[in-house]
């Protein structure tokens, strides 16, 4: 396998490759709330909504995907004439670097999911949706403008969903395409007759979507294996990499004498599956974009993965997170936790989606000492998730002295990261941190009982939302700048 300090050098060498997406866009809803009672008129639950959110689905997730790789990404798809519509091509719009064509279709639903939630817990999906195949003149606009920007992309995706997008005549006249101009092809298939991507470079389908189209049993490595190269040959496939949810995955090639790969999984806690099939067609279809090799392109769409099940909704793989996971897999259950602000402020969000509560507290720690690591420890007992916000060395040094910091920022946040009851770390440049309060928006603000809730930076923000501000006890004896004076006068 490849050193994971090459393989956070592939992540970043994703930036700015060029992708055709082609395949079913959808709107993907989540309503969250909270359990408390069961309804007098059934035996269910009774959801008291708390908020909604919105995101792109379907193939619309795979192109998200590519944005957060730095990958560009053309993005062709059909919608209906409706407010599902509207609001999707808004979302698509929010996205970096996406040229999008989103073909209107009178008298045609947008397909939405909507999942409620309990805390971590899903308990229903309703799907709203139009599955009827495009007409043929939708078609050959369809295929000009995918044939005409293949031309500037490096791979071309096909993410099937079977709502009547993909027809046959479109995936015969770009599969056709893409390899007269050599650019690799990968499919997320769907239904049982494979065939209808016959000259694709790689299909990803799971274990089960295996199983019914090869009409093998797929339970096992080798009856994986057996089943994936009978679809190589009897549907004249390129390659199979299948996904195995907490098994892995395995890559089987179309060349006889290539022994299969597998690849253990890498996730550290699962929260939720949606959209991890996505994760991994995007980065393998911006690797072989980029030219990466094959076993280097399935190494980092695992890590992906791994990493997009450990949030809840609809979520992706942010190339800071992939390349940072491959530097760093060796800090607490393999999560980074320096990262950048804006970093911070997603794994925040993605924790609360979790039920989980964030807390929030900030300081120079120029020298660890006792009184630091029981402020750590009481600031965790008040949250799921502690946060720590640390000064920079520019802005040490304007608050303590010319003289400070004694240990740079980057030996500062090493210490903290080594210490269990932190869970993520954000350098800021400012002298105070209400900026990364504001970005954070923490349940929990907690400072030391020096400090009164009314001169705790960053409380009326925090009070103003519910949340809540926590004084902790000190230890008697202990300061950093006491501590550097009797070092410097001893």
């Amino acid at each position: 396998m490849t050193h994971d300090s090459d393989l956070a050098a592939k992540v970043e060498s994703l930036s700015g490759v060029r992708l055709l997406c082609v395949g079913d866009a959808m709107l993907d809803r989540f309503v969250y709330g909270s359990v408390d009672r069961i309804s007098p008129e059934a035996p269910v639950p009774v959801l008291r909504i708390e908020r909604e959110t919105a995101m792109l689905g379907g193939a619309g997730n795979v192109v998200r995907n590519l944005v957060a790789l730095g990958a560009e990404a053309c993005f062709i798809s059909v919608i209906g004439r409706d407010a599902a519509g509207r609001e999707l091509t808004g979302l698509v719009a929010e996205e970096p670097g996406v040229e999008s064509h989103l073909l209107t279709v009178p008298g045609r639903e947008t397909t939405i999911k909507i999942r409620y939630v309990a805390g971590a817990q899903q308990l229903l999906r309703a799907d709203q949706e139009n599955v009827h195949a495009i007409d043929a003149g939708l078609e050959e606009d369809l295929i000009s403008r995918a044939v005409a920007d293949l031309a500037d992309s490096s791979a071309l995706v096909l993410s099937d969903y079977g709502k009547g997008l993909l027809t046959d005549s479109i995936l015969g006249s770009l599969i056709s395409a893409a390899r007269e101009k050599g650019r690799p092809i990968i499919v997320d298939p769907k239904g049982t007759d494979y065939t209808r991507y016959r000259g694709a470079t790689a299909i990803t389908p799971n274990r089960r979507e295996l199983s019914e189209a090869s009409g093998m049993p797929a339970g096992t490595a080798d009856e994986i294996v057996a089943a994936a190269r009978h679809i190589i040959e009897t549907a004249g496939i390129g390659a199979v990499l299948v996904t195995r949810s907490q098994d892995g995955m395995t890559y089987v090639s179309g060349d006889p004498d290539a022994e299969p790969l597998h690849f253990d999984a890498v996730a550290r806690e699962v929260f939720d599956v949606s959209g991890a099939g996505d994760t991994v067609v995007a980065v393998l279809a911006a690797s072989l974009g980029r030219g990466i090799p094959v076993p280097e392109g399935i190494e980092l769409a695992n890590a992906a993965a791994g990493i997009v099940v450990g949030k809840m909704g609809t979520a992706v793989a942010y190339a800071s997170e992939l390349a940072a996971a491959f530097r760093a897999h060796d800090l607490l259950q393999g999560e980074v936790k320096v990262a950048s602000p804006d970093m911070i402020a997603k794994r925040a969000e993605e924790w609360r989606r979790q039920g989980l509560k964030v807390g929030f507290t900030n300081g120079c720690f120029d020298l660890l000492h006792p009184g630091h690591v029981s402020l750590m420890r009481q600031a965790k007992a008040a949250c799921d998730r502690l946060i720590v916000g640390l000064n920079s060395d520019a802005s040490v040094a304007r608050l303590k002295g010319p003289t400070r910091p004694v240990q740079s920022e980057a030996a500062r946040a090493s210490v903290l990261a080594s210490l269990a009851t932190v869970d993520g770390i954000a350098i800021f440049g400012d002298d105070t941190p209400q900026g990364l309060i504001e970005m954070i928006r923490p349940d929990v603000l907690v400072k030391g009982a020096d400090y009164t809730v009314e001169t705790v930076v960053g409380a009326e923000f925090v009070q103003s939302y519910g949340g809540k501000v926590v004084l902790a006890g000190l230890e008697d004896g202990h300061s950093t700048t006491a501590t550097i004076a009797r070092m410097n006068t001893g």
